[in-house]
């Protein structure tokens, strides 16, 4: 997701990497804070890639400080991303945020829409956080107090995501039938 987040970020505008640092920090940090140790190693090999440029800014009194662009393969790899995007970013929350942060640089809201639905689709599939003789543990028969406040809160960030989800589909839907119509 790192990469992700650095092809996201450098699409809205280039900056540099301590800036861009602060930004995916801001974004994916409080569950995996990035390091200068994965975060250098990364750009670089985003740049060996072609996929991003670095230009000398000068500084005012200051050494040099590198400004990273990102490339028209760059912009070329952050669609492909978004467009197929391995089915941990689709079930996992964290990685799957991280997409919908630029979900946005992804062209067509019929693309962007089958993102969705395949999150949505994850989401209505019966899960818990444990499971039983039977299946999963509902949160009734959780015996555990701390146990069930995490079926709880699961279960209430479940919903809103799936009334979220929802709510945006049928915008999607609206806004292509909309673009069909202006084409006729």
């Amino acid at each position: 997701m790192l990469t992700l987040a650095i092809l996201g970020f450098l699409a809205e505008r280039p900056m540099h990497a301590y800036e861009l640092r602060r930004h995916i920090s801001e974004l994916i940090g409080h569950n995996r804070p990035v390091s200068d140790g994965a975060l250098y190693p990364a750009i670089n090999r985003l740049s060996q890639a072609g996929h991003l440029e670095k230009q000398a800014e000068p500084g005012d009194g200051a050494p040099a400080r590198q400004v990273l662009r990102l490339t028209g393969s760059g912009r070329a790899e952050l669609v492909r991303r978004l467009a197929e995007p391995k089915q941990s970013e689709i079930t996992s929350g964290a990685e799957f945020f991280t997409l919908l942060a630029f979900l946005s640089h992804l062209p067509g809201a019929d693309r962007q829409a089958e993102l969705l639905r395949r999150r949505l689709e994850f989401l209505t599939q019966p899960a818990s956080f444990f499971s039983g003789d039977s299946g999963p543990v509902r949160i009734s028969e959780a015996a555990d107090r701390y146990r069930r406040g995490m079926l709880v809160m699961a279960r209430a960030t479940r919903r809103a995501e799936v009334a979220w989800l929802e709510e945006t589909l049928g915008e999607l839907r609206a806004e292509g039938e909309a673009e069909g119509e202006a084409d006729a």
